[in-house]
């Protein structure tokens, strides 16, 4: 045999592996020593592959999971509302399922691979289509995720009254991508959520309704004091408000001197969206019970007090 041809042989035995030169010294032909290691070796190695794909997509979807719940907002004043535990868990299971397409994506090119189908052109165009979305879809990928952390920390939600920037409204949709804002003029404004640094949630947990009453100089403040705090109590204790009113109305004290009028404050907690009826409501009970003790309002100069 020439040095070519032992080379070859070499080269031959070198690449056929462990299986096909056992089977050729235990006097098996080539024929079936490939046919052999061909029927044994690939079936396993594809279902090491598929093993080992079921573990990492697993592990995958539990490390998505436990990384959602780390991403929640937790704190010692704020219950975990069950929201936001429905948003986590849909995000949490929408992460999981990208996680195994990857997995299971990665496992049939390799077992493509394993049976000797050519990856070339695939990983070529891949490569073209990956970078021509990474480049062009920057500010997509940003607002995706950002919409991703609104979800997860239950930032928001639909119905809730927030300021966002300079505009103020009310929550009418929520995606990944983009936040649909209801101003209360009725505008309809589109926010990427990319675009949102910081907000303000008006319907989270509670709100404190301010009532400011002015009132003319040489008026008795401790008589105005009582008689505003009488009134706001007595609305409060009547239905529906003793329903909404989360703690007693409190007098707050002198809020504002001006040179025609003084200013007290009173304040009550209450549900977030009941705020500004029940500011409104506290006025008018305010200004009946000092219309009633004599006492009325501040009205500045020119101004004609209702009923005259």
């Amino acid at each position: 045999m020439t040095p070519i041809a032992q080379a070859a042989a070499r080269a031959s035995t070198t690449s056929t592996g462990y299986v096909y030169d056992l089977l050729r010294k235990l006097g098996a032909s080539d024929f079936v020593a490939r046919t052999i290691q061909f029927l044994a070796l690939r079936p396993l190695r594809i279902a090491l592959i598929v093993a080992i794909a079921w573990l990492a997509a697993r592990v995958g979807s539990a490390l998505c999971r436990r990384l959602v719940r780390s991403l929640q907002l937790r704190t010692p004043l704020l219950r975990a509302s069950e929201r936001a535990e429905a948003r986590a868990a849909t995000v949490a299971g929408a992460l999981a399922s990208l996680v195994k397409a990857f997995v299971w994506t990665i496992a049939a090119l390799t077992i493509m691979s394993e049976l000797g189908i050519n990856l070339g052109p695939f990983v070529a165009g891949a490569t073209v289509i990956g970078a021509a979305l990474g480049f062009g879809a920057q500010s997509l990928v940003r607002d995706f995720l950002s919409g991703l952390l609104i979800l997860v920390e239950d930032q928001y939600g639909v119905g809730d009254r927030v300021l966002v920037g300079d505009t103020k409204g009310t929550i009418e949709s929520l995606n990944l991508r983009t936040t649909r804002l209801r101003s209360f003029d009725g505008t309809v404004w589109y926010v990427p959520n990319g675009d949102i640094r910081k907000v303000g949630n008006a319907s989270e947990g509670w709100a404190r309704a301010l009532v400011d009453v002015p009132l003319p100089h040489g008026v008795d403040l401790t008589r105005a004091n009582t008689l505003v705090t009488e009134a706001a109590r007595a609305l409060v204790a009547q239905p529906p408000w003793n329903e909404r009113v989360l703690e007693p109305p409190q007098l707050l004290g002198v809020q504002r001197i001006a040179p025609d009028a003084v200013t007290i404050r009173l304040s009550v907690r209450v549900a977030p969206s009941q705020v500004d009826q029940l500011a409104r409501a506290v006025r008018g009970a305010v200004l009946e019970r000092l219309r009633q003790e004599g006492l009325e309002f501040h009205y500045p100069d020119g101004a004609t007090p209702p009923g005259q």
